[in-house]
């Protein structure tokens, strides 16, 4: 779909951008009616980070498959919206194949990896955004998002998610259900560092708005600390081989 020297295949494929999956997932379930939704017909409950997973694995099929595999990956995640539908908490009917709920959903994991990726491995110009932003154009029709839909450049897509983050999202009971499994999850108190990393990453990347109205804790020194990591990881990165820093699915395309 996209192949080398692509936007999405550089960006995309970095495995530091598991550190952004809790953040989307929260902005997503922010829209009531994807939060009905998650709250129906998915597992977050139990497994959270499953479910992440999951999705992830879809996209990295579409990004990074060969035709078949890609048309595959997608037709199976229609298919799968398909059966989505119901009311919302305020008795508001929903579909997952709505075109606006999956551009509110297209939109946060574009935003996510955006930001993930200039914080964690490197700063892009304005012509990078604008190319990235056209390549997920082509994303977005794959998840069955019509073009006339989208946003037409990068310029109106960040103006659509202003417009989103002040007026459509709102936090829900589902919202602080998902909020709490992705960033308090039940785990082995051998896992509570990359835990405690994992969170304090999800954090400090949600919008302020966002992260206040579900009460997370955070201030000066929790930004520093978010600083000092996220400039240790951007020293490291260019040092790692790409069997670690690259997603498989990424390494066996290139």
């Amino acid at each position: 779909m996209f192949g080398p020297g692509s936007l999405t295949w550089r960006v995309n494929g970095e495995a530091v951008l598991l550190l952004g999956g809790g953040r989307a997932l929260i902005l997503q379930v922010a829209h009531p009616k994807v939060a009905a939704g998650v709250a129906e017909f998915s597992g977050f409950r139990q497994d959270p980070w499953g479910r992440l997973y999951r999705t992830l694995e879809v996209t990295l099929k579409i990004v990074f498959g060969d035709s078949e595999t890609s048309q595959a990956a997608a037709e199976g995640l229609r298919r799968t919206h398909r059966r989505v539908a119901g009311r919302d908490d305020r008795s508001e009917p929903y579909r997952a194949l709505d075109p606006e709920l999956l551009l509110w959903v297209h939109a946060t994991l574009i935003d996510t990896s955006l930001t993930i990726y200039e914080r964690y491995v490197a700063a892009l110009t304005p012509r990078e955004r604008g190319l990235y932003y056209e390549e997920m154009k082509t994303l977005g029709e794959a998840y069955a998002i019509p073009r006339s839909a989208m946003p037409d450049d990068f310029s109106a897509f960040r103006r659509y998610w202003g417009s989103m983050l002040a007026g459509e999202l709102r936090v829900t009971e589902t919202t602080r259900e998902v909020a709490d499994a992705v960033l308090r999850p039940h785990l082995p108190r051998v896992a509570w560092p990359a835990i405690e990393a994992i969170r304090l990453a999800t954090t400090g990347a949600l919008p302020q708005p966002l992260r206040d109205e579900l009460g997370l804790d955070w201030g000066p020194g929790r930004e520093r600390l978010l600083a000092g990591s996220q400039a240790a990881i951007r020293r490291l990165l260019p040092v790692l081989p790409a069997l670690l820093r690259r997603f498989p699915p990424a390494r066996a395309a290139a």
